[in-house]
C-alpha cells in the first residue's frame, strides 16, 4: 500500500496525529515509526490537508476511519465513500483501517459515536458486503478494528473473535487489534482477552493499538470507559506483550485524544511498546534457539 515505506529507524511503533503537535513535530522531528489520522478530518482541503501533505513526505501514514459505519443495514455512503478514494489516492498510506461498528441512522444522520451491533449471522452478510464494497472501491485490503463494548446484546449468538475472523474468511479483509479496547470489554461484560489474541487468525492482524482508559461509575457498578485521555495501563501493558508474541509483524500506535498532553508524553509511550516489544522478541528468539 503507498510508495512510502517505515522508515529507517527500526522503531515499529506509530502515534496519532494531532494538529496540536504539528509544530513540534516539524521543529523536532521525532524518530517515529509512522502517523496515523483520521480520515475524515482530511477529505475537504484546507490548513489541514496542508499538514498532511507535509508529515507524509517523512513519515509513512495510516489513514483510520471513524465514519464509514459498517455496520449500516443500509449499505454505505457514496458521497463519504468517494471522498475517501480520494484522500487514499492522494496519501497513498501504508495502511487503511476501520471500525466495527456503525454510526449512521436509517434517515442518513451521523452519530457523533461508534455503536455496537449484535454478532448475528445476519449482521455477518450485512457487515462483509459493505467491506466487501469498501474494498473494491479502494482496491486495496482495509482492517477492521474491534470495538470497546459497555453492554452485550442477548440475540449476539457469535463471539466477537469469531466474528471478526469470519469476516476475514469472508472478504479478505485484515484485522486492526485494539488491545485496550478488547481489555475494556472483556472487564465490562465478560469474557479473557487472552482468549481473543489466541482466536484471532495470525496472518490477518497487521496493527495493534494501544491507548488509556478511565474507571466510571455507572448507577453503582464500576465501569471501563474507552476514552483515550490516559496512559496505558499496566494491565493492558501486559496484554499487549502477549499480543506481539503471537503477532510479531504487527504495527503498533499509541492513540491519544482527550487530556491531550505534550508530544514527549507520547513519544515516551510509544518508546516503551518499542522496548516491550524488542524484549518480546528477544526472549522467544531465545525460547527458540534453546
Amino acid at each position: 500500500m503507498g510508495t512510502h515505506g517505515m522508515t529507517g529507524n527500526n522503531r515499529n511503533t506509530g502515534i496519532g496525529f494531532r494538529a496540536q503537535h504539528y509544530a513540534t513535530i516539524v521543529a523536532t522531528r521525532p524518530a517515529r515509526g509512522f502517523f496515523e489520522v483520521h480520515a475524515e478530518n482530511y477529505m475537504c482541503g484546507g490548513p489541514a490537508s496542508r499538514q498532511l501533505e507535509t508529515l507524509r513526505n517523512d513519515w509513512p501514514i495510516a489513514l483510520h476511519g471513524v465514519g464509514l459505519s459498517l455496520g449500516s443495514g443500509h449499505g454505505l455512503d457514496a458521497a463519504h465513500l468517494s471522498r475517501l478514494a480520494v484522500l487514499v489516492n492522494r496519501v497513498e498510506p501504508i495502511l487503511i483501517s476501520e471500525h466495527l461498528a456503525w454510526s449512521v441512522a436509517a434517515d442518513g444522520s451521523y452519530l457523533n459515536d461508534l455503536l455496537p451491533l449484535p454478532y448475528t449471522e445476519d449482521s455477518l452478510a450485512m457487515v462483509a458486503a459493505n467491506i466487501t464494497r469498501l474494498q473494491d472501491h479502494l482496491r486495496q485490503r482495509v482492517l477492521i478494528e474491534n470495538p470497546s463494548a459497555y453492554l452485550r446484546f442477548v440475540d449476539s449468538e457469535i463471539p466477537e473473535p469469531q466474528f471478526l475472523t469470519a469476516l476475514v474468511e469472508r472478504t479478505g479483509c485484515g484485522l486492526l487489534f485494539d488491545v485496550n479496547n478488547a481489555y475494556v470489554t472483556c472487564q465490562n461484560v465478560g469474557g479473557d482477552p487472552r482468549a481473543w489474541i489466541d482466536g484471532l487468525p495470525i496472518e490477518a492482524v497487521k496493527e495493534v493499538h494501544l491507548a488509556g482508559h478511565c474507571r466510571n461509575d455507572a448507577d453503582g457498578a464500576s465501569i471501563l470507559i474507552d476514552d483515550h485521555g490516559s496512559p496505558v495501563a499496566e494491565a493492558v501493558w501486559v496484554l499487549y506483550e502477549q499480543t506481539i508474541r503471537r503477532f510479531p509483524h504487527a504495527l503498533t500506535l499509541i492513540e491519544w485524544d482527550s487530556n491531550l498532553p505534550a508530544l514527549s508524553v507520547l513519544l515516551a509511550e510509544a518508546a516503551e511498546a518499542d522496548r516491550r516489544r524488542a524484549d518480546v522478541i528477544s526472549e522467544t528468539a531465545y525460547a527458540d534457539a534453546a
